[in-house]
C-alpha cells in the first residue's frame, strides 16, 4: 500500500512538472541599452501572458552571420531567432541561413486592417528579413574634453583639431564611406569608387591617418563606456545608446550627427532551430503594431511599421518626447548616409577580408 502511495505521489509530481514545463527560446541580440528595449516591449509581456514560454537572451548579434553559418555546418543550430542588420539578413538567406517568412500570414495586420507587406512597405529588404528597428551610427563626443566641438565627419579625421583617441567599430561597414566622405568625395559617387581597388585604397589611405589613435569596438555597449571612462574623446556609436548615455545616465556627452549612418535592424530566423512554432508565435506578438511603438519608449530608435509610428510618444522613465531623439528628426538627419544593402551584400565578404588584413599590418 506504502508503495502504491508512493508511486501515486510520484505520479502526480512528474504530471505537475510536465504542467509548468517551459519551451525556452534563444533569442540573440546587442546586448546594452538595446536589449534591455526589447526586454520591456516585447519578452516581458510575451512570457507574463504565455508562461510556457521562457526567453534566454544571447549578446552574441555582432557574430550573428559567422556564427550561424559555423552552426550550419555543423548540424547543430543552437539558436531560436537572431537579431541582424539588413546586409547580412540578405546574405545569410542568399545562403539558405535563415528561413523566408509569409509576412501577411505569420505577421499581424495593422489595427486598421493593413496588411503586415503593406504596413512595413520598403522596410521589406528580404523575404527572410522582418524588419524592427530604424537606427543610425553617428558619433558621440566628450564635452569637456574636447575644446572644438566636432560639427563634421572630416573633424573625425583630425587630430590636430581634435586630438585624442577615437573609437571606431571594428568592421568596414560604414568607416570606409566615413573615410571618402571626410576625403572630399560626394555622397553619390561614394559606392562607385568603392566598387574600384582605387577607391578603396583611398579609403584605407584615410583611415590611415587616425589608425595610431582608433580604440576599436565590437560591441554596442562598449563606445558609450569608453566615451564615459575618458579614454577616447569621440566615438562611432548607436544612436540609441548615446541617447542612454545621454539622457538616463546624464554622462557629459553630446552627438555629432553628420552623415549619420542609417540603417535597419531586425528579425531573423535559423533554419534548423528547434522551437520554429514557438518563434513564429513569439514574432507575431513582438512585432505588432504596439509592440514596435513600446519599445520606443525605452529607446530612440524608430519602429519600422508606418502603423506604429504615431504611436510613439514619450520616455516610459524620463517623461521627455523621443520624436526629436529619433535618426529621422529634421535636426538630426540634415545629412545621412544610408546603408547600400545590396552593395554590402554583394562586397560583404571581400571588404571584411580586406579590413581584416588592413587591421593586422598594426
Amino acid at each position: 500500500m506504502q508503495g502504491k502511495t508512493l508511486a501515486i505521489g510520484l505520479a502526480a509530481a512528474l504530471a505537475a512538472g510536465a504542467a509548468h514545463a517551459q519551451t525556452e527560446l534563444v533569442v540573440v541580440s546587442w546586448g546594452g541599452a538595446y536589449s534591455a528595449s526589447q526586454q520591456k516591449a516585447y519578452h516581458d509581456p510575451y512570457m507574463a501572458a504565455n508562461p510556457d514560454i521562457k526567453i534566454l537572451n544571447d549578446d552574441s548579434a555582432s557574430e550573428g552571420l559567422s556564427k550561424l553559418r559555423a552552426m550550419a555546418e555543423a548540424d547543430n543550430v543552437t539558436w531560436d531567432l537572431v537579431d541582424m542588420i539588413a546586409s547580412d539578413a540578405i546574405t545569410a538567406c542568399d545562403e539558405g541561413l535563415i528561413l523566408e517568412i509569409d509576412f501577411d500570414n505569420a505577421l499581424a495586420a495593422a489595427p486598421d486592417g493593413t496588411s503586415a507587406t503593406e504596413d512595413f512597405g520598403d522596410m521589406i529588404v528580404s523575404e527572410c528579413f522582418i524588419p524592427q528597428i530604424v537606427y543610425s551610427t553617428t558619433f558621440g563626443y566628450r564635452t569637456d574634453l574636447v575644446k572644438t566641438a566636432p560639427t563634421s565627419i572630416a573633424d573625425v579625421f583630425d587630430l590636430e583639431k581634435i586630438p585624442g583617441k577615437r573609437s571606431l567599430e571594428k568592421k568596414p561597414l560604414a568607416n570606409i564611406e566615413w573615410a571618402l566622405l571626410a576625403d572630399g568625395v560626394a555622397l553619390e559617387d561614394v559606392y562607385d569608387m568603392l566598387s574600384t581597388p582605387e577607391g578603396v585604397d583611398r579609403a584605407y589611405a584615410k583611415l590611415d591617418t587616425i589608425k595610431s589613435e582608433v580604440v576599436w569596438w565590437a560591441k554596442g555597449a562598449v563606445p558609450v563606456q569608453l566615451l564615459a571612462d575618458g579614454e577616447v574623446v569621440i566615438a562611432s556609436a548607436y544612436n540609441g545608446r548615446l541617447f542612454s548615455g545621454i539622457e538616463e545616465e546624464k554622462q557629459p556627452i553630446a552627438m555629432m550627427w553628420d552623415w549619420q549612418w542609417f540603417d535597419l535592424d531586425g528579425w531573423v530566423v535559423p533554419k534548423g532551430g528547434k522551437n520554429i512554432d514557438a518563434v513564429m508565435k513569439f514574432l507575431n506578438f513582438a512585432t505588432d503594431t504596439q509592440r514596435l511603438a513600446d519599445q520606443a519608449k525605452f529607446i530612440s530608435y524608430g519602429p519600422a511599421r508606418m502603423s506604429s509610428a504615431p504611436l510613439v510618444g514619450k520616455h516610459a522613465d524620463l517623461g521627455i518626447e523621443m520624436g526629436p531623439h529619433m535618426p529621422t528628426a529634421p535636426g538630426n538627419s540634415k545629412t545621412m548616409l544610408p546603408n547600400n544593402i545590396e552593395w554590402w551584400a554583394d562586397y560583404g565578404d571581400e571588404m571584411n577580408e580586406r579590413f581584416n588584413a588592413w587591421l593586422a599590418k598594426g
